[in-house]
This record gives C-alpha cells, sequence and structure tokens, in this order.
C-alpha cells in the first residue's frame, strides 16, 4: 500500500484551491487542473482506493464550489487509519 508524505498531500490540495483562488479563471483552472490532479492522485495512491479516490477527487476539482474538500489530505488519513487498525490487529 502506498503513502505519500502528509506535506504532499496538503501541498496538493492547496494547489487545487489555489486555482478556484484566481479571479477569471479559476473554472478554467479547475478544468485543466482536474485530470492532471486525478492522474497524481492514482499514482500516489494506487490501488482500488487510489482509482476511486482519483474519480472523486477529478468530480471534486471539475465541480464548482467543492474545490475545499480536501481530497488528498483525506485519503492520507484513511490510509493512516487502515494501517494503524492493521498493526493493531497484528
Amino acid at each position: 500500500m502506498k503513502q505519500p508524505s502528509l506535506l504532499f498531500c496538503i501541498l496538493m490540495d492547496i494547489i487545487g484551491y489555489a486555482t478556484y483562488s484566481i479571479p477569471l479563471l479559476g473554472e478554467v483552472g479547475d478544468a485543466l487542473w482536474a485530470p492532471v490532479s486525478a492522474i497524481i492522485f492514482y499514482i500516489s495512491f494506487g490501488g482500488w482506493k487510489g482509482g476511486f479516490g482519483a474519480i472523486f477527487n477529478f468530480v471534486e476539482e471539475i465541480l464548482p464550489g467543492t474545490d475545499f474538500i480536501p481530497s488528498f489530505t483525506i485519503m492520507w488519513l484513511v490510509q493512516r487509519a487502515a494501517r494503524k487498525k492493521i498493526a493493531v490487529s497484528m
């Protein structure tokens, strides 16, 4: 199971939010950023969770007003919780 750093995930969420903060270019920036972000998401997390998350990330970036969702950081937390659960059960 891949696990990118928390700093990387926060940075990716900030970049995704930054495209929305540019007046008049926000929606165009989102249209360009959404597929790039989804590919980076899949490469970063891999597996079925990475695939599902990449689709969620693409939709979140492409829909207006949803850029505030920190999808990279949420997935980092999900994987960290899963890793701790596995460690506890062993």
